[in-house]
């Protein structure tokens, strides 16, 4: 990619579940925006059941997630760079994120993935497929290598 192509991604949404590679997204996110000074704002997804109103409380989840944001701004920091973090309730992750990425105005998207081999056969899970078919900007999938 052509370095004025890099210079253009300013506004980064990361969304992480805690996964390792979810939080080398950040990291990679991180380094970019500071490079380019430019914002990461790394959201959550808590998925709520259909029988559940969406603002129901989750208390228990919520912390959970408030764990996860946690360690995405420790990775930040470590980058020496500054995120917005953000829990999102909604029935499905992948919607919810391509939403977030419009209402944000995101230059990019920032996925983590792990490798995951169901089947025999490599499969990268629907919310990234959802993610990379619908959003309106660029995404990059950080995919973790296999485990021997």
């Amino acid at each position: 990619m052509p370095a004025e192509s890099l210079e253009s991604l300013r506004t980064i949404l990361v969304p992480v579940d805690g996964s390792h590679s979810s939080m080398e997204a950040v990291d990679l996110a991180c380094d970019l925006a500071r490079r380019n000074k430019g914002k990461v704002f790394v959201v959550s997804v808590i998925e709520v059941e259909r029988h559940l109103p969406l603002d129901a409380q989750l208390e228990s989840e919520e912390a959970d997630w408030d764990d996860i944001l946690a360690q995405a701004e420790a990775v930040a920091k470590k980058r020496g760079h500054a995120v917005e973090c953000e829990i999102l309730h909604a029935r499905e992750a992948g919607p919810a994120i391509v939403d977030e990425a419009i209402e944000r105005q995101a230059d990019l998207v920032v996925l983590g993935s792990e490798y995951r081999q169901p089947f025999g056969e490599f499969e990268l899970g629907k919310v990234v497929q959802y993610v990379l078919r619908s959003a309106p900007c660029e995404v990059w999938v950080c995919r973790h290598p296999a485990e021997e």
